[in-house]
């Protein structure tokens, strides 16, 4: 009875650690990464705009749904096996600039998703730059020190490459 008792007060010395040390961590964070393609920008603005081809490269999305556009851009919701969702097209430039933001203020976690398209001479630079908010102190504390911040983005940049052929070398 007493090894039951210690090992649930060292839980929940382990929770509370964890907590706290989320609380302390910003709410707010960015984020950046880049990638280098063989493609135009066109075929790259083509591949991140067209959201009901997602599912066709994008690993982690098994469909996606047109939603209601709080403005006159495209709007949709991701449904992945973890769940899914809701974004928001905020601005775009064809074909070099998109910004996109999770259009759900109650998950543990939002922001916006700023894509830069630059030209090169053979292709171009794709730089993802997240400005993220994550609310919930135990999905900070996960964030930051077990997923970090750039691994959504880094596996994005990976399945774009897929979907051309390429593999990519992803770049601070």
């Amino acid at each position: 009875m007493k090894w039951v008792l210690i090992v649930i007060v060292v839980l929940v010395a382990i929770v509370g650690l964890v907590a706290a040390i989320g609380a302390a961590i910003p709410e707010k964070h960015t984020a950046s990464r880049s990638a280098h393609f063989h493609q135009k920008p066109d075929a790259i603005w083509q591949a991140l705009t067209d959201y009901q081809a997602f599912p066709s490269w994008r690993k982690s999305v098994e469909r996606v749904e047109a939603i209601p556009s709080g403005n006159s851009l495209p709007a949709c919701k991701e449904i992945q096996k973890a769940g899914s969702i809701p974004l928001q097209t905020v601005s775009q430039n064809p074909p070099t600039e998109l910004v996109v933001a999770i259009a759900d203020p109650t998950l543990p976690w939002g922001g916006t998703w700023t894509t830069l398209i630059t030209p090169e001479t053979d292709g171009c630079l794709v730089r993802i730059t997240e400005d993220g908010d994550v609310h919930n102190v135990m999905f900070r504390f996960v964030s930051r020190f077990i997923l970090g911040y750039t691994a959504t983005i880094d596996t994005y940049l990976r399945d774009l490459g897929g979907k051309f052929g390429e593999t990519v070398k992803i770049e601070p």
